[in-house]
């Protein structure tokens, strides 16, 4: 059976060693294995981010590719590892810490199974506690994509309902206005990318070139508030103009042409930060 592929996902940046030895574990496994990155450029310890890059990339990769993320500020602690396998036909090696949050709640999971890590571990590394990325998860996600153990193997199966997820909200409409949240910064641009799907959106606004009030506040303190116009791309506006858009997620954006709105304003993302859109106005 051919081999399948294998992406990495970490907050360990480039600086040491930690990559290129998760990279080793994997070719030790089997050096025929497809090795990429999603990015390992994850904020420490940001478990949120390290949930939303998952689902911004995960849908576009073909099934049977095996994912292994690693943002694990509990590491050596009592929280579970799993691997789960998606309704598309992927598998996540993951600690459960929060990390599987974005794809659950969009109903993208089908099964998951507990990680055996006394049956699942990179021989002779039983006194390492500090680095299951290498020891646990790379090792694991590499014998899945070289298929010498199957889903099956890796542990006792657990209800969907128990694996962790982070606090979220969900966007609503009520008396013309939307209220939603700061999901994501589009690194390195600095867009803001809410959790406002399209649809929700074009029942306030329909036509490119309208209006939206938006006021985007942290903990009830307002950050910004302003008209925006909704365009379709960047380039709808002036450099440095302001606008709302459709992003790559089918999201509602807000940007900046050839700026970063994020620090431009000091935005953070997270249920902390609130974006409201209201009083759309036709074109003059």
């Amino acid at each position: 059976m051919e081999t399948g592929l294998l992406v990495f996902q970490s907050d360990f940046g480039r600086f040491d060693g930690a990559v290129s030895a998760m990279h080793g574990v994997a070719a030790t496994v089997d050096p025929s294995l497809r090795l990429y990155e999603i990015t390992h450029q994850i904020p420490q310890y940001h478990i949120w981010e390290a949930s939303y890059r998952l689902l911004q990339t995960i849908q576009y990769w073909p099934p049977r590719t095996v994912f292994v993320s690693v943002v694990d500020p509990g590491v050596g602690s009592e929280r579970r590892s799993v691997v789960v396998e998606t309704v598309q036909g992927h598998l996540i090696v993951t600690p459960d810490n929060g990390t599987l949050t974005h794809l659950k709640k969009k109903g993208l999971l089908k099964t998951a199974r507990l990680l055996n890590a006394e049956e699942n571990r990179l021989p002779n590394s039983s006194e390492s506690h500090t680095f299951h990325g290498r020891d646990i998860y790379a090792y694991t996600g590499a014998r899945l994509a070289a298929n010498a153990i199957t889903f099956e193997q890796v542990g006792t199966p657990v209800e969907l309902n128990s694996i962790m997820e982070l606090p979220t909200k969900d966007p609503t409409i009520a008396n013309g206005q939307l209220i939603g949240m700061i999901d994501s910064i589009d690194r390195p641009f600095g867009n803001l990318w809410t959790n406002i799907d399209s649809s929700l959106f074009k029942q306030l606004v329909e036509q490119y070139g309208e209006t939206v009030h938006v006021t985007i506040s942290s903990n009830g303190r307002t950050i910004y508030e302003n008209p925006l116009v909704f365009g379709r791309s960047f380039a709808d506006l002036r450099i440095g103009e302001a606008l709302v858009y459709i992003n790559s997620l089918h999201n509602v954006g807000i940007a900046i042409n050839q700026g970063s709105f994020a620090s431009a304003y000091q935005i953070g993302i997270g249920t902390d930060w609130t974006v409201t859109m209201s009083g759309i106005q036709s074109p003059v």
